[in-house]
């Protein structure tokens, strides 16, 4: 019975309204239950109820359903009193029979319970008096739909209105196959649990020390001769110990042209490049004859360009997108240059490899790829059993569609003593670069000598002799020989040196049909084709009995415990730049891109400012560089170049006249709200100065999905007041700013508001000075002193309550969840969410480094045992805020401040915690901070990291190896779980991450290290910054857990992680209206989808092409969508969005809103290969999930 007599708020007050206010209708009508349910005296206390509610106002009164709905709660508590009193009422046999005439017991009953109900209503009269004015004042002030406003309950915590549009959440059944597997084949070779069996015991080899004593028969090449593949190259890091441009003045350009001259001398020569950055500089200053060249020896085979990258990028700290990004530049560069298109990959410098390059070079058509710097005892390991050579396969492959085939260099180095054979003394009398009189010398104290007649014989035997010890460790009777090292080639000297010597070798070698060796220079792709023609296949197909490999390697060891684990975290100022930078270019990218579609749309393209794909084009470059594996060490000096982009593009798409659209160069029309001073230095907000007449703001959704969420700005006075752009006035958080954890800063205030913005859309803010009290809604803050004797000097329009003693523990909670916090550190101890309660404890730590000859630098990480608490010399001073928006715990430390941040929003930002960290270690010598959650998840020893944000790997804690092997790259993300929860770390920028006891979580935030760690930099980590990491902290429930499904090497996200990640990384950029007088144009919001993307998809970018002219766009542009792994076992909530999914079906013809699809052309991830033909609009494209996908698309 109790849930029919619930009176739906919103119709009660329709349909009084309908009735007229003051009619005498029974509530029982109004509520649309029948009359015989109510007694007469329980409506009129109802009417007196809405009429205290709502208050005096003209009959009639227009209030839309929405207005009136946020009363509903108090009127539930209303509503509960006297269905109480109902209760009896209404099973009285005698009122059925008497037709409503009460008998006199029953109405003192009554009586009594209308004193209970007033009872009721006075003690939440401050709440209704609320509600009551938001009305009056609200209907006073707006023709139309009044503004719901937050309101406050007598226990201190804030509710919001409800949503207007509930968001469902339908996700189709097939759909979570995927993530629970079909489990094809499995690979001979997985990772982790290789890791696992190894023993890691570091055995002394000989003369290959970290391997083993090769030996074999004389007459084992009889029947198939060994053939050999002698590939020169030079390493050129674009920026390591030297700029980029320092680097190409003294050594690339002179490589690159004494390359030219010297290939051209005789044609069996070969030479192969990799890093398109210093090639397209060398490119842009040489003459036509010289570039003529150039296509000549690619084309004739003898110089090879491998990779084709911008970079040759990190693997570990490097986002996909930016890897995608800056392969495609390479490739896009090569086509229209060279017309030339990669086929081989090379990495011989990354710190460790990430399963994710192999797919997008498979994505890209490459066939083949090389890799150096894995741990040695894996090299070992694949080199007893023969498994150095393999098909790279991805985890969550079914089949063999993402196979690769993949070379893994078996030594210690890259280097000529380390590229010949197993005996880096004898190989090292084979680099001719070290002749005695030169600069560099054999550290095994023999030196080469010049190959003449006398001694070809005796050199050439001993060089087979490695050939054929090195060929032992492979399957086939190929063998690929590397000739080169850092910076190698430039001095036409030892072009001679090289080349003239090891031709004499190979003519003597060749000239003794007994000796079965065929040897020769050779590019990488002819040492891949000539084993594919071993084995009988086509490049790309898996040879036969070769194995299949998943996983990734990581971390790296070259030696000892020498473990490359540190850089996962060095320099996180730049890490956190690097990804802010991408996600400005990217949203430049879509938005540059929709402009100039409409404006050619439009006719009027001639008056959009073409500067601005040069502008890209730098901006694309300048990411690309970054993402080098030396890179991350300050080259961000342009970072600021990409913003242009967002703003022009934003400017014309909000114009409601496009025809009024004027570039100005000078004077940009949007601003930016983040600027920062320099590339050192943190964002700073900008201050908008307000005015009776309005200040706009253009707000820049980049999620291809709408979005529900917390935009603050800063102001330069308290009355302010915000409209949309229909001109409905919007509630407000009005907060102070903060210098430091008890000063305000003077005049300048932030202002917050909740607003829904359109998919990859514009919408549009007015601001003015003007005092709207009901509106306003005013933060309250609490300082806990701890005993510290400071002065806070509070202003009066925020009162701030000081607690100078030690204080309790204390909560602050949303709709969602419950959060609570030491009273004595101000850091978090629990979390509450969907009924259960969770431990959720964060400590900070300190890492030294060891006292013996080798310490931490910027690559290792040589701690010097466990980490100790962060014992700063003050308590904190914490400080609470509360609003109705979000609330927040601010905990200032001597070297960290910590904010915990609780939005109060329905949906994904409500659904996790908010957690920044500004760290500032510059006081410290030798010491790493970090930081720890513990909890209560029995995770054992297994935790997962995201590799490149693009996929999960799971890790294992072994207690075999020393503490620093256990750190992995977290570029995104890391969680941990058991059956019944999951807590995911989210990250905002490439940090060190580890799980070292069950349940915890460990991040190293910031390092200071006051030395080299002897890999060549030659300094320590002295130029920390204050560095701000963000973070937000997921707790999930699992529904459907099983041992199974754990124990495989494969894990996702759910949905809601993958969009919190989103909105973690792609920030709403606010722009405002850099004119205040005179009054801009007509401004307009901008929604450019038309159909609501499947909740599985991502566009990963809406990249406009270049045309012909280096420096102008093209009419076709390179869609790139990402269809996302998902773990549906999780509980699913609200995202505060419609989420729905489509089996991987996505309709682009009618995708962008006023623009036509004139043609749709699948291709390879870079664009270098048509996979199918163009196809007109109205196209439905089909992905598989995990797939990355490039369309080249033209706009009619």
């Amino acid at each position: 019975m109790r849930e029919q007599l619930v009176c739906p708020w919103g119709e009660l007050v329709t349909n009084w309204q309908r009735e007229g206010r003051d009619g005498a209708r029974p509530l029982a009508v109004l509520c649309g239950w029948e009359e015989s349910t109510m007694g007469l005296a329980a409506a009129r206390a109802q009417v007196a109820l809405l009429r205290e509610l709502v208050g005096p106002h003209s009959p009639g009164m227009k209030l839309k359903k929405q207005v009136t709905v946020c009363g509903a709660a108090i009127f539930c508590v209303a509503v509960f009193s006297l269905y109480l009193m109902l209760d009896r009422v209404q099973h009285d046999p005698a009122r059925h029979q008497s037709g409503g005439n009460f008998p006199r017991s029953q109405i003192s009953v009554l009586q009594n319970r209308i004193e209970q109900l007033e009872q009721l209503l006075e003690e939440n009269h401050e709440i209704i008096s609320h509600i009551k004015e938001s009305v009056l004042e609200l209907t006073a002030h707006v023709d139309g739909q009044p503004v719901l406003l937050p309101y406050r309950t007598p226990n201190g915590s804030w509710v919001l209105p409800p949503e207007s549009r509930p968001s469902f959440f339908s996700i189709s059944p097939q759909d979570c196959q995927f993530a629970l597997g079909s489990g094809g084949q499995k690979p001979d070779l997985q990772m982790l649990a290789v890791a696992s069996v190894l023993p890691f015991d570091n055995q002394d080899g000989g003369v290959w020390k970290q391997g083993f004593d090769i030996t074999y028969e004389p007459h084992e090449w009889d029947t198939e001769p060994l053939q050999v593949f002698v590939v020169p190259h030079s390493h050129n890091d674009p920026g390591w110990i030297k700029t980029f441009e320092k680097y190409y003045a003294d050594q690339t350009q002179h490589i690159l042209n004494s390359m030219v001259l010297k290939l051209q001398e005789d044609p069996r020569r070969r030479f192969i490049w990799s890093e398109i950055s210093f090639f397209s500089k060398w490119w842009d200053n040489i003459s036509t004859q010289k570039r003529a060249a150039v296509r000549r020896l690619v084309g004739g085979g003898q110089l090879e360009m491998v990779t084709g990258g911008w970079v040759m990028p990190d693997e570990a700290n490097s986002h996909y997108f930016a890897m995608i990004d800056q392969l495609i530049e390479g490739h896009q560069w090569l086509e229209k240059n060279i017309g030339v298109t990669p086929r081989s990959g090379w990495a011989v410098d990354p710190f460790g490899y990430s399963a994710t390059m192999p797919y997008l070079l498979r994505r890209a058509n490459l066939t083949s790829m090389l890799i150096q710097r894995v741990h040695y005892a894996i090299k070992k390991h694949f080199a007893a059993t023969r498994s150095l050579e393999f098909m790279w396969r991805q985890t969550w492959d079914p089949d063999s569609s993402t196979d690769i085939f993949c070379h893994m260099m078996p030594f210690y180095s890259y280097d000529v003593p380390h590229t010949c054979g197993p005996d880096p003394k004898i190989c090292c009398q084979f680099d001719f670069k070290r002749l005695p009189g030169g600069r560099i010398n054999c550290p095994w104290k023999v030196p080469p000598r010049a190959i003449t007649e006398a001694n070809v014989a005796e050199r050439a035997h001993l060089l087979l002799d490695q050939y054929r010890k090195k060929s032992k460790l492979f399957r086939s009777k190929v063998l690929l020989v590397p000739l080169g090292d850092d910076f190698r080639y430039d001095k036409p000297q030892e072009w001679d040196a090289q080349f003239l010597n090891y031709q004499r070798l190979f003519d003597f070698l060749n000239a003794h049909p007994s000796l079965h060796v065929q040897a020769q220079f050779g590019t990488l792709s002819d040492y891949f084709d000539a084993l594919s023609k071993r084995t009988g296949i086509i490049p790309g197909l898996k040879p036969p009995g070769f194995p299949v490999l998943s996983g990734d390697f990581f971390s790296y060891a070259d030696r000892e415990d020498h473990y490359w684990t540190g850089y996962y975290t060095s320099r996180p100022f730049y890490k956190s730049l690097d990804r802010v930078l991408e996600a400005h270019l990217r949203g430049a990218e879509i938005l540059y891109s929709l402009a100039l579609s409409h404006a050619r749309h439009a006719g009027i393209d001639s008056r959009y400012p073409l500067s601005d794909y040069t502008l890209l084009t730098e901006a694309r470059r300048t990411l690309g560089l970054f993402q080098h594996h030396d890179a991350i060490t300050g080259t961000a000096k342009e970072a600021v170049v990409v913003d242009y982009g967002v703003s022009n593009a934003a400017h014309y798409l909000v114009l409601g006249e496009k025809e009024s659209y004027h570039y100005d160069a000078a004077g940009p029309f949007l601003g930016m709200d983040d600027m920062r001073l320099n590339q050192d230095s943190l964002p700073e907000k900008t201050i908008i100065k307000l005015d009776t007449s309005p200040r706009f703001v253009v707000l820049f959704n980049p999620l291809e999905q709408e979005r529900l969420s917390v935009v603050s700005l800063l102001v330069d006075s308290p009355r302010v007041r915000v409209l949309s752009e229909e001109g409905q006035p919007l509630a407000i958080q009005l907060s102070a700013q903060w210098s430091s954890a008890t000063d305000m800063v003077p005049d300048v205030y932030q202002v917050s508001i909740m607003t829904r913005l359109p998919a990859l859309g514009l919408s549009i803010l007015q601001l003015y000075k003007s005092f709207d009290r009901h509106s306003t809604l005013t933060s309250s803050v609490r300082i806990h002193l701890h005993g510290r004797d400071l002065p806070v000097r509070p202003r009066e329009v925020f009162p701030v309550r000081v607690v100078p003693a030690t204080s309790d523990d204390f909560c602050l909670d949303n709709q969602h969840m419950q959060a609570c916090f030491s009273g004595l550190t101000g850091l978090l101890q629990s979390v509450r969410g969907a009924g259960e309660e969770h431990r959720l404890s964060s400590e900070f730590l300190i890492y030294g480094t060891r006292s013996a000859k080798d310490k931490s630098g910027a690559y290792l990480f040589l701690p010097d045992g466990d980490a100790k608490p962060y014992a700063p010399k003050e308590p904190p001073v914490v400080r609470v805020t509360e609003g109705p928006f979000f609330s927040e715990v601010a905990s200032y430390y001597q070297h960290v401040q910590q904010v915990v941040r609780l939005y109060n929003v329905p949906g994904v930002e409500g659904l996790s915690l908010d957690v920044s960290c500004l760290v500032d270690i510059r006081d410290h010598v030798n010491k790493e901070m970090a930081l720890r959650l513990s909890t209560s998840i029995a995770s054992e020893d297994t935790f997962f990291t995201d590799l490149n944000g693009f996929q999960i790997q799971p890790r294992r804690f072994l207690k075999k190896l020393p503490l620093q092997a256990n750190f992995y790259p977290m570029p995104a993300m890391a969680y941990i779980q058991d059956k019944q929860s999951r807590l995911t770390l989210h990250t905002a920028q490439a940090l060190g991450v580890s799980s070292l006891h069950s349940g915890q979580l460990e991040v190293i935030l910031d390092r200071r290290l006051m030395q080299d760690d002897n890999r060549g930099l030659g300094q320590g980590l002295k130029d920390n910054k204050r560095t701000c990491n963000r973070f937000r902290l997921l707790l999930e429930r699992r529904t459907t857990a099983n041992r199974v499904q754990d124990s495989r090497p494969i894990s996702f996200p759910s949905l809601l992680s993958h969009m919190t990640s989103m909105h973690l990384n792609t920030e709403v950029l606010a722009m405002p209206v850099a004119r205040e007088k005179p009054a801009p144009p007509a401004l307009r919001s901008f929604r450019p989808l038309s159909a609501t993307v499947p909740c599985d998809f991502h566009i990963l970018n809406l990249r406009t092409l270049q045309a012909e002219d280096d420096l102008l766009p093209s009419a076709e542009m390179a869609l790139i969508l990402h269809r996302k792994g998902f773990d549906c076992g999780l509980e699913a909530k609200h995202l505060g969005f419609n989420c729905t999914t489509s089996q991987g079906k996505f309709s682009l013809g009618s995708l962008f809103h006023g623009l036509e699809l004139g043609s749709l052309q699948p291709t390879s991830l870079t664009l270098m290969y048509p996979l199918g033909a163009a196809s007109p609009n109205g196209t439905v494209i089909h992905m598989d999930p995990m797939e990355i996908a490039t369309f080249r698309i033209h706009f009619e």
